[in-house]
């Protein structure tokens, strides 16, 4: 077991030292960022789908999946402890109407531990919930920088789930999370002279937001044998809506941008007096979402299934986020996918133990610019491969897709993902037996 906590943890070390910032899209721009999904990569390889629940992986979605039933392989007393980490490489083409660019990210996605305890099941972790990283720039006619816009950072999670199984076939659950983290942006205006040379110091407003707030997640799942050898698998969650309590500063700078470089050295700065406007403290909310999902298959062989998720993002608000030419809309998204093993308990033949996945999702991120919705699809395929002692796996997913439009002067990203996770099992508790 401790070789196993030190592999966990050294792979969460490695992982959050390559961590830079975990978007490249400019629609992080909006809002406090582009919204992180919030699963493993077994989930991920299915296209998101989050309703198959077993006793060897974590589910981060819903919080009924840290109960579940006892397994034979130890005498129907317990379910392993469960260790789950993950991390992910992003590749981004940027496509516009005035050209392309590219973009890459390296991020930490999860760390998690799920705690059999009879009946119930704890799970505790910490991901992120949000990102933010752009660099945008926009020109005039002389093709001379007119607008540069840089933002950084996001919003944490750090969570903690208790499940509790009813009956053999339902579990319920509930999580709390508590949120944290902060989001910069600076923009700067550029001024020429008459001649169309860049005038010697430049204007930059500086914005932090430092977010905090707390949230719950209810979760059902339900399974029951249709025949001998079919499944019926379902689960629900819902969270309703919260708010973020956001602290802002603003400030204002005069800056010397170099020429060539790019970089830009403050001379002077003087902070904005937010409260006269009641913007040094506002409160941010969090809409509420929504799931529902389906599935069938054979225990241990196949599964497939399809999940609807709806969000209220229409609520979402904070004064200080404010801009004018994009809304927020009810996001909604359908997730498809499922897993096959050629043979479970195949004692030769590694690549009969190997669980292959895929799927594919659509979905409306209720945002929207210039009246142009912002929608994203994607298709994703992963393996799970036997790893270290009984039930262990190391997950490997590979997902593509787009995001975007170029119409209305807007960006079409183009993304190719590799997710890495470790999903690791152990026996922390034994009952003693005397002969």
């Amino acid at each position: 077991m401790i070789k196993k906590l030190v592999i966990v943890l050294l792979a969460a070390f490695a992982l959050q030292a390559q961590a830079q910032e975990g978007t490249a899209s400019p629609y992080s721009f909006y809002g406090i960022g582009s919204l992180k999904f919030k699963g493993t990569v077994e989930n991920r390889s299915m296209g998101g789908l989050s309703i198959y629940n077993d006793s060897i992986h974590v589910n981060l979605r819903n919080p009924a999946g840290y109960a579940g039933n006892n397994i034979k392989f130890y005498n129907n007393e317990s379910r392993p402890v469960k260790f789950a980490i993950g991390g992910s490489y992003s590749n981004i083409n940027l496509k516009s109407d005035a050209g392309s660019e590219k973009a890459n990210t390296t991020t930490f996605d999860y760390l998690a531990l799920s705690v059999p305890m009879g009946k119930f099941g704890l799970g505790f972790g910490l991901l992120p919930y949000t990102s933010v990283g752009y660099k945008l720039e926009s020109q005039n006619a002389n093709n001379d920088v007119t607008n540069r816009y840089k933002g950084e950072g996001g919003v944490n999670k750090a969570f903690l789930g208790l499940g509790y199984q009813i009956t053999e076939e339902l579990s319920i659950g509930v999580e709390a999370s508590y949120n944290f983290g902060n989001v910069k942006n600076s923009s700067i205006a550029f001024l020429y002279d008459d001649e169309g040379n860049l005038v010697q110091y430049q204007s930059r407003e500086n914005n932090r937001s430092d977010l905090s707030g707390l949230n719950f997640n209810f979760g059902l799942s339900y399974k029951t044998m249709l025949n001998d050898k079919l499944e019926l698998m379902s689960g629900l969650t819902y969270a309703p809506e919260s708010n973020l309590t956001s602290n802002n500063t603003r400030s204002f700078s005069t800056i010397l941008v170099e020429p060539i470089s790019g970089a830009e050295f403050v001379i002077n700065t003087i902070d904005a007096d937010l409260e006269a406007n009641n913007l040094k403290t506002t409160e941010l909310s969090l809409p509420s979402r929504f799931s529902l999902g389906v599935g069938i298959g054979q225990p241990r062989k196949w599964f497939a299934g399809v999940e609807y998720t709806t969000q209220n993002t229409s609520k979402f608000s904070n004064p200080i986020f404010s801009i004018d030419n994009a809304t927020f809309v009810n996001a909604s998204s359908v997730s498809l996918g499922g897993f096959y093993i050629p043979d479970y308990n195949a004692f030769t033949g590694y690549w009969k133990r190997v669980v292959y996945r895929a799927g594919m999702h659509f979905e409306n991120t209720g945002l929207e610019i210039n009246n142009e919705t912002i929608n994203e699809f994607g298709m994703s395929f992963g393996v799970g491969l036997p790893v270290g002692g009984l039930f262990s796996n190391g997950n490997i997913g590979f997902e593509f897709g787009k995001r975007g439009t170029t119409n209305q002067n807007l960006i079409q990203e183009n993304f190719i993902n590799l997710q890495i996770g470790l999903s690791l099992n152990d026996r922390w508790f034994q009952k003693r037996k005397y002969n």
